[in-house]
């Protein structure tokens, strides 16, 4: 059944493989491109492998998925995607190693945007298109798409969805969840479309606006360009992919609430209203950094050329930040590199960075519910000290959370914060500077993209040593499966267990 199930995820990529093979060819033609041979020997063997694991799968009886292969399939999924999805970056050229190919095309999957690319701008149309397919496809997550687009695959419980979707639970907005799955690509679809419009009507190529489209609903921050946003050089623009990227940072299940008229829940939702809230205490807190350093912090000449001026420009240049950072969507705008701007600047990136979005979006990070949970269960703590004998529980939006579900939360933030540990050990080892090291091992498990010191917004991972690229590229497939899915295949006991 495995077997079955692989073939069917593996044949959906190559779709999508065969998609860029068609704007390689229209490219080919037009600009005189030459990566086609690279995707369409890269579609060929995706669909014969596909092909060969369905036939054999169809060979065994179906038998239940347990709840092992559940995490089983969504885990090692997003590893054989990014293992075909790096294939047209080693066959065209694009890297010409391995664990530099498989970092970009898993930065890719997981929306991270980290890349190990110097020379965007020069590469063909096809490869720019697939870098920013494979983020959309993450966005919404791979097992999520095949719900929604292989009817066959239709299970009959929410185990292996919820072990890809963020978030402390998963709600079934339909009664099957496969109709679920559509519903949530069909927004996922409608606000993409809305995005590219927007975009387009704002001057960018019809090809810009497709790429930077998808991209940024799936807070990926993979763009056409090496200067990214700053490229363009348009305040419209900019306004318009702070609003994407801020929307897309919130529960996808409340748009689907919303669009049936059911918009008190919208309204009423508690981690949305603490989400906009911090979005807003940030870009206060920026403009204040801003206008401290300008006026009242000496600092040379060379940094202050990079602050913005004036109260418009120092409002955009604050509100792009935060939303880029904080829905994990790693976008440069006009004098946006964060490192150059100076260390008063860097620590309430990282807080940003680590709190991220809200659950159920397509944005990484520790997300604001968890955060919000600890922050209730904190305060309950000092309570019941006062009052031993109450029962004090966490409320959220009104309804009371179940305690195992504090209890996990609790434990998130503590994997969260030894993985990190564990990174900035790795990489000192390698002889990574330890801020490099500290911001690019934050920034990987919560799908951000850029970090501090070298690998800063201006910067790309290029040159981190080979065993960080593979340690980050772990990070980034535990950052987006949410900590648990991942590290669950690594104890005894998961392998032991029958159900």
């Amino acid at each position: 059944m495995k077997k079955k199930i692989f073939g069917m995820l593996i044949l959906m990529e190559s779709l999508f493989l065969a998609i860029t093979c068609g704007v390689s060819y229209y490219y080919q033609h037009k600009c005189g491109d030459t990566d086609l041979p690279a995707f369409g020997i890269t579609t060929i063997l995706t669909f014969v492998f596909g092909l060969v694991l369905y036939l054999m799968g169809r060979r065994h009886p179906d038998k239940k998925f347990t709840r092992k292969d559940n995490f089983l399939v969504v885990a090692l999924v997003w590893v054989i995607y990014s293992v075909f999805g790096m294939l047209p970056y080693l066959i065209y050229g694009t890297v010409d190693n391995i664990h530099s190919a498989f970092f970009e095309a898993m930065s890719g999957f997981t929306t991270t945007g980290a890349t190990v690319l110097n020379n965007i701008d020069a590469q063909p149309h096809g490869i720019l298109f697939w870098r920013s397919l494979t983020q959309w496809l993450g966005g919404l997550g791979i097992v999520v798409f095949s719900f929604a687009l292989i009817p066959v695959y239709e299970l009959k419980n929410t185990n292996m969805f919820s072990a890809e979707v963020t978030g402390l639970s998963v709600d079934k907005l339909r009664p099957k969840i496969g109709d679920t799955a559509r519903r949530l690509l069909g927004i996922y679809i409608f606000i993409t479309l809305l995005c590219l419009l927007a975009f387009w009507a704002g001057g960018m190529s019809v090809f810009d606006s497709v790429c930077h489209s998808m991209t940024t609903i799936a807070t990926g921050g993979f763009s056409t360009h090496q200067d990214s946003f700053s490229f363009f050089n348009s305040a419209y623009l900019e306004y318009v992919c702070i609003f994407f990227m801020l929307v897309s940072g919130i529960n996808f299940s409340l748009f689907y609430y919303f669009s049936i008229g059911r918009r008190k829940i919208f309204y009423k939702n508690e981690e949305l209203k603490w989400y906009l809230s911090i979005v807003a205490l940030a870009v206060v807190v920026f403009m204040s950094l801003f206008y401290s350093v300008r006026y009242f912090l000496p600092h040379p000449d060379t940094v202050l050329a990079l602050l913005p001026e004036g109260l418009e420009n120092t409002f955009r240049t604050s509100l792009f930040h935060v939303s880029s950072i904080i829905t994990s969507s790693g976008f440069q705008a006009t004098n946006y590199d964060y490192v150059a701007w100076g260390t008063p600047f860097w620590v309430p990136t990282l807080l940003i960075m680590v709190i991220g979005s809200c659950a159920g979006s397509t944005s990484g990070g520790v997300k604001v519910i968890r955060i919000l949970v600890c922050i209730k269960d904190a305060i309950n703590e000092f309570k019941m000290q006062i009052h031993p004998r109450a029962v004090i529980p966490v409320r959220l939006s009104g309804s009371v959370l179940p305690e195992s579900k504090v209890l996990r939360a609790l434990a998130f933030l503590f994997l969260y914060f030894i993985l990190s540990i564990i990174g900035v050990t790795v990489l000192t080892i390698l002889g990574v500077d330890i801020i490099t090291a500290f911001s690019s091992s934050i920034s990987a498990l919560s799908n951000v993209g850029p970090g501090l010191g070298t690998t800063g917004p201006a910067s790309s991972f290029a040159h981190v040593p080979e065993l960080g690229k593979w340690l980050l590229s772990f990070f980034m497939l535990v950052g987006r499966l949410e900590i648990f899915t991942v590290l669950f295949l690594f104890l005894p006991d998961f392998w032991k267990q029958k159900s």
